[in-house]
């Protein structure tokens, strides 16, 4: 049983241990389940609006809290927890999980669905921590992150599908939750399946390897980037409206970002080394900046469709690149760890920041917000670089 521990010297492509194929499938499968909700948020909650659960500011909380507890669930189990026993902690995240969903079908209140979904985000933290650790012990690590990106991708547009189409008409909201936590439990079947213990990365001093500079300005700018993507995804429908769009056809436009958003995870797992991060993250940004200020500029369906889909297509051709931006930073990979988070708390600030921007019905700050953010991530890369070629000098 060998094979199935991962607790010993690194062969090949891995620093530390040597799982099998099937193992890195099924702890990639375990993070994508704690990630369907980024998938399913526009549905799920959406729903929940309709039928009245909730009023427009309550579900903006709805949705931040557990971004939020997402982010600090993967932060807690990455950077506080062991390694070891991943098999139980995936089982006992999982079951935490279908019993959030479930709760979630039932709440009665908004201030229960808050606090449903929290507990909710916790535990899919934790499940998107299981597979970034796992990834953090690659010497591939940006590809397989590019996989990652597009096994999630993809079940939540297989997922998205059958409750748009199938689930909620029938069942409502609550019976998309249900469907959820069956998902849950299901996986426990993965979940035995996973390495059950993960060699030891060097943390002794995580803390320290995460607060130099390089680190912190790395992981600035995924979070700057991510608020970017955030703050138009959060308003696309109202601005779609501000310019005569109407929300059916909003609608159309997310499920088509996200087939291209699976689209660009595949080419970036194809391209990630051959291109330069640098050169990458600088791109995905200009195009990021040039294609929110399109959504400022009042445009038409076509051009608001193809600003759209650009954004989608970027979203996560940029993972792998952020993952190696974070291993350059540290090369314990201890801020690799803490890119999830980052993410994460990207997309959960950037609605809270830009709807403080916002006048009345107007909603253009929104994408003049977005643009800003995605100037603040390529500046933060250009202080990442010259530090790292100061420090390389003094050496």
């Amino acid at each position: 049983m060998a094979s199935t521990d991962t607790g010993h010297a690194g062969s090949g492509d891995w620093l530390v241990g040597n799982p099998t194929g099937w193992q890195l499938a099924s702890a990639l499968w375990i993070g994508s389940v704690g990630l369907l909700i980024l998938g399913l948020q526009p549905v799920l909650l959406g729903a929940l609006y309709t039928e009245g659960h909730v009023s427009g500011d309550e579900l903006a909380l709805v949705a931040t809290a557990e971004m939020i507890a997402i982010a600090i669930g993967s932060a807690v189990v990455a950077m506080l927890l062991s390694a070891h026993h991943m098999r139980r902690k995936s089982a006992v995240l999982l079951l935490l999980l279908a019993l959030a969903n479930v709760w979630t079908a039932y709440a009665a209140s908004a201030g229960t669905l808050i606090a449903a979904r929290a507990l909710a985000g916790l535990a899919e933290g934790g499940l998107v921590a299981i597979a970034t650790e796992l990834i953090a012990r690659s010497r591939r690590a940006e590809r397989i992150g590019g996989y990652f990106v597009t096994m999630q991708t993809l079940a939540q547009c297989a997922l998205a599908l059958l409750l748009a189409l199938y689930v909620i008409p029938a069942a409502g909201s609550a019976g998309g939750f249900i469907v959820l936590a069956v998902v849950c439990v299901v996986s426990l079947v993965v979940a035995f399946t996973v390495p059950g213990d993960y060699a030891d990365l060097p943390k002794e001093e995580n803390l320290v390897n995460v607060l130099t500079l390089p680190s912190t300005t790395a992981l600035l700018s995924v979070f700057c980037y991510f608020m970017f993507f955030g703050a138009v995804w959060a308003f696309l429908e109202p601005l779609g409206a501000q310019y005569g769009i109407d929300g059916r056809t909003v609608g159309l436009i997310v499920s088509a970002s996200l087939a291209v958003q699976v689209l660009g995870a595949m080419t970036a797992t194809v391209f990630e080394a051959r291109i330069d991060y640098r050169l990458a993250i600088a791109a995905i940004g200009v195009v990021a900046l040039v294609s929110s200020l399109v959504l400022a500029r009042s445009p038409g369906l076509t051009t608001f469709w193809v600003a759209a889909l650009a954004m989608g297509f970027i979203l996560l051709f940029i993972v792998p690149y952020q993952i190696r931006l974070a291993i350059t930073a540290d090369e314990t990979r201890t801020a690799v760890l803490l890119v999830p988070a980052a993410q994460l708390f990207g997309l959960a600030i950037g609605p809270i920041a830009a709807s403080l921007l916002i006048d009345g019905k107007d909603f253009r700050p929104v994408p003049e917000f977005a643009a800003a953010s995605a100037v603040a991530s390529v500046a933060l890369l250009g202080l990442f670089v010259l530090v790292s070629r100061h420090r390389r000098a003094v050496a």
